[in-house]
């Protein structure tokens, strides 16, 4: 009975014992017709159970059929009384003999012990459980069976159906449900090559299923052994595709033959079969092997270059396992990855392509674990420690080899095509801190160390006895640090350098540091290893770079040091500054000579352009009584200011990047001010050149006025930069796609492509300069000299401007044009050196070339040094005809009558025209 058990039911006087007795005694009398007594009438759990002997007097014993239908009818006198549970004694039944991953089948549930009892039971309601988890997903159900689709691995388990009715009597049945993997279809040949004279035998055979060949137009044959003869229309290079199909499954495995007219084959062999030269040989794999070899018949007539793509079996299984995986399934799956790798660990480890097939399963469980917001939980990330640090023994070293070999000879031109084994094992692990959890985890394997704490200020720890990691400073955030250190990981990640053919080798452990907040200063201390006939020599500190070598990744020494190395240690220390070259390219190498470069050169540029504006204002009232000068000099001032101010927040920016605390806000601005005044920089450059050239096709003395010409100017030089800026922060800040995804402060390139707001209009402004100054030099060469004085001044101011832009513009485009190959091969890091190391002498130049050269300037400082001598002589004593004598003569011996000058004959008021 469906009830809790109570001990008080065994009293005879209690309702429960009563009601039981008195169903039993008079269905026996009413069907036997005769005297019964009930012996021994008692209960226990489970959850009631009703145990008794029945003794009928008679004198012939009661037939069979009689007696179980008085257990029916007593059986249905105490259903109407009480819920009552039966469960059944057989097994659900599966359709088919035997259940393969893949299959689509239905369970049934067989109610016949429940009909077979009489029971009537009207309205009823049945529900499916299993006992490991959730049903199959995409489950249907239909009266007392459950459809499943595409049965796989984890829909293994027990399963039951429970039938209720009534007032709440239930019929129970189960059955344990458990797949099997398909088995390996094996047909011969798997590729061959025929004479049209000749004929080839196809068989094809499978365990426990049946199979049949179809034919290249999809004929059925039906048979699993086959004699294949050309037809006579037989023609060189024709290709045939049999298949070995699965009966009443989608399984099949092909035959391809290839058709020849040749009378002798280049190269015969057992394995790959016949061939012609040029032609790839296919064979089987070895027994408990899946998938194929390969070779290539050369003109020795022997197979070479032969390739093995042969997994182990189990590791198939588990990889299509590893494609469906979920939150339940996860710990299950990662269980069975350890049990098979500890099992069959020399069978992986010896075979490159079954590594392949490994790395690919830890790198579906990664994803997996990742966008199904996964954490594993303490067993299952040991499981996945163990598993992959068998993967790295010594034993292992020469498939590793193999495969990084390989990683660089089959480099396409098809950038996602380019993968590297060994990177894509390590970049399991620097994703592995995203899924394994938000509290603290200490797991120490054979082979790899996992520490997972929080992150102290400052931050000091040793990792068995061998690594010690110190960070100095890491902000005042309070998060968690994942360290992992790998025993062997230098049988995995090559010496590699841009040849594949570096001997260098890692000495150490191999140290992957992953804080949740950035750090730009961390110092590590490791043991050196020293191998037989390999010892250390000069050690370098290096970090892997991914990016390195068209994606394969490498070692880099870019912002990493040697602090010491003695008594077989070596200490190092890394760190990372912001590069100018970051300004154009989307990537910028970490490397303290471009730190150097950038940082000493900006210095240097922004004393030079501080030296400019002072110059500019101690002439400044000698520039007013010519527009085209003035104007000039308004050009200069603004670019000198423009180029100035972009250099303080270039390093405003930098700050903000270094610091251990990242401040987007702070960086946006950041990144908004330094685009904003680099533009108005180029914007200037371009006023200036259309200054020039349109004072060189107009009248000297017509056209615009000169408050017309200062609106124009800073419109353009202020008003188009504004403009860009503000579109270009509007479109991309809403969606978090304006600043670099690392914070770096400078504009984003890989998501929204911002950084075109700053290289297009930059890049046309030069191109557009060098048109301008094209024509303008041409319209001066070929005017002739003359004109009166106010004239001559102003085609001096020409010259003045034109040998300015023939010096700048060739320079920045030489400066932006190194931008575009910092674009174009972000990983060149002499493009970066000669970029960083011009654009850092832009402030320079402008000095020279824009201020400097100009005669009239130096003229303009020698008098204003003269006037205020005259002007000291006369505060002392007076004004003297004989000292203002003296002092004209002494400038026209000096200078001449070209200088373009005046000087006032009260020593008050100076004028200069440049």
């Amino acid at each position: 009975m469906d009830m809790t058990f109570e001990e008080s039911f065994n009293d005879k006087n209690n309702q429960v014992y009563k009601t039981i007795e008195n169903a039993i005694l008079s269905k026996c009398t009413s069907i036997l017709q005769t005297n019964c007594t009930i012996k021994n009438l008692s209960f226990k759990a489970g959850s009631t159970i009703a145990n008794y002997e029945l003794n009928v007097f008679s004198s012939e014993t009661p037939t069979e059929i009689k007696v179980q239908i008085t257990k029916n009818e007593i059986l249905s006198e105490v259903a109407s009384k009480y819920p009552i549970s039966i469960v059944s004694s057989k097994q659900l039944s599966v359709d088919g003999a035997l259940l393969y991953v893949g299959d689509s089948i239905k369970v049934t549930c067989d109610p016949s012990d429940l009909t077979s009892t009489g029971l009537t039971i009207g309205k009823y309601s049945i529900l499916w459980t299993r006992k490991e988890g959730a049903l199959p997903k995409q489950s249907t159900f239909d009266q007392y069976s459950i459809l499943i689709p595409k049965f796989s691995k984890y829909d293994d388990g027990k399963y039951e159906c429970t039938i209720t009715w009534g007032a709440g009597s239930t019929f129970r049945q189960s059955g344990q449900l458990t797949s099997k993997t398909l088995p390996l279809i094996t047909v011969s040949p798997i590729k061959d090559t025929v004479k049209c004279s000749g004929s080839k035998e196809l068989t094809c055979r499978v365990d426990e299923l049946t199979a049949t060949l179809i034919s290249p137009s999809g004929e059925d044959l039906g048979v699993t052994s086959y004699i294949y003869t050309p037809s006579p229309s037989c023609a060189d290079g024709d290709v045939l595709t049999f298949k070995c199909k699965l009966k009443e499954r989608d399984s099949a495995k092909e035959i391809t033959l290839v058709l020849t007219t040749k009378l002798e084959f280049d190269c015969t062999s057992d394995i790959y079969g016949n061939a012609v030269i040029g032609d790839i040989g296919v064979g089987k794999c070895d027994p408990n092997y899946e998938g194929e070899k390969t070779a290539v018949c050369q003109p020795d007539g022997k197979y070479g270059d032969e390739q093995d793509y042969c997994v182990l079996q189990v590791i198939v299984e588990l990889l299509g396992r590893s494609q469906n995986l979920n939150e339940l399934t996860i710990p299950v799956f990662l269980e069975d990855l350890k049990n098979a790798t500890v099992q069959n660990n020399n069978d992986i480890i010896e075979s490159p392509a079954t590594l392949i097939a490994m790395i690919k399963i830890f790198e579906n469980v990664a994803n997996t674990s990742t966008s199904l917001q996964i954490n594993l939980e303490r067993n299952s990330t040991r499981n996945f420690l163990e598993s992959a640090g068998l993967l790295t023994i010594d034993d292992a070293r020469g498939s590793w080899g193999f495969l990084n070999y390989n990683d660089t000879r089959n480099t396409t031109e098809d950038e996602l095509l380019r993968n590297s084994s060994s990177a894509s094992f390590l970049n399991v692990f620097e994703n592995l801190p995203k899924f394994i959890g938000n509290d603290s985890l200490d797991i120490n394997t054979d082979f790899i160390i996992l520490n997972k704490t929080r992150l102290t200020d400052p931050f000091n720890s040793v990792y068995n006895s061998s690594v010690e990691i110190e960070i100095p400073q890491v902000g005042g955030e309070e998060k968690f640090i994942t360290i992992i250190i790998f025993a062997s990981m230098y049988n995995v990640l090559p010496g590699r350098d841009e040849l594949n053919t570096s001997s260098s080798r890692v000495h150490g452990r191999v140290a992957l540091v992953s804080p949740e907040v950035e750090i730009s200063n961390i110092s590590l201390t490791f043991d050196v290893i020293n191998y037989t006939n390999f010892t250390i020599g000069n050690p370098k500190c290096v970090f892997w770079d991914f990016n390195l070598y068209d994606g394969l990744g490498g070692w880099s020494d870019d912002g990493c040091s040697l602090v010491y190395f003695e008594n077989e240690t070596v200490s190092c220390n890394c760190n990372h500054t912001t590069s100018f070259s970051i300004l154009m390219s989307p990537d910028s190498p970490r490397s303290l000579i471009l730190d150097f470069i950038t940082y000493i050169g900006v210095g240097i540029s922004m004393a030079c352009l501080v030296i400019c504006l002072i110059i500019e204002a101690v002439i400044w009232r000698k520039i007013n009584k010519n527009a085209t000068s003035y104007l000039r000099h308004v050009s200069i001032v603004n670019i000198a200011l423009s180029l100035l101010i972009a250099n303080i927040w270039f390093i405003i920016g930098a700050a903000i990047s270094d610091a251990d605390q990242k401040n987007p806000p702070a960086c946006t601005a950041a990144t908004f001010f330094i685009h904003f005044f680099y533009l108005a920089l180029f914007f200037w450059m371009l006023a200036s050149a259309l200054l020039l050239l349109y004072r060189t096709l107009s009248v000297f003395d017509g056209g615009l006025s000169k408050l017309a010409m200062l609106i124009i100017g800073f419109s353009l030089g202020y008003g188009a930069p504004l403009i860009i800026a503000t579109i270009t922060i509007a479109s991309t800040a809403p969606s978090n796609q304006y600043i670099r995804e690392n914070v770096v402060c400078w504009l984003n390139w890989y998501e929204s492509k911002a950084l075109l707001a700053f290289v297009i209009p930059a890049l046309m402004i030069v191109g557009i300069n060098f048109i301008i100054l094209i024509v303008v030099l041409y319209k001066i060469l070929r005017r002739r000299v003359g004109g009166n004085a106010s004239q001559t001044g102003e085609k001096h101011v020409l010259y003045v401007i034109a040998r300015s832009l023939a010096v700048l513009t060739p320079f920045f485009g030489l400066t932006w044009g190194l931008g575009i190959g910092t674009m174009v091969d972000p990983k060149n890091f002499g493009i970066h050196v000669a970029f960083a190391f011009f654009n850092s002498l832009q402030g320079f130049f402008i000095l020279v070339f824009g201020t400097l050269l100009d005669k009239k300037v130096w003229s303009a400082m020698n008098i204003r040094s003269l006037t205020s001598q005259g002007r000291t002589q006369s505060t002392s004593a007076g004004t003297s005809s004989s000292g203002l004598s003296n002092l004209f003569r002494r400038i026209k011996i000096n200078r001449g009558s070209r200088s373009g000058y005046h000087v006032s004959s009260s020593g008050q008021s100076d004028s200069f025209n440049t």
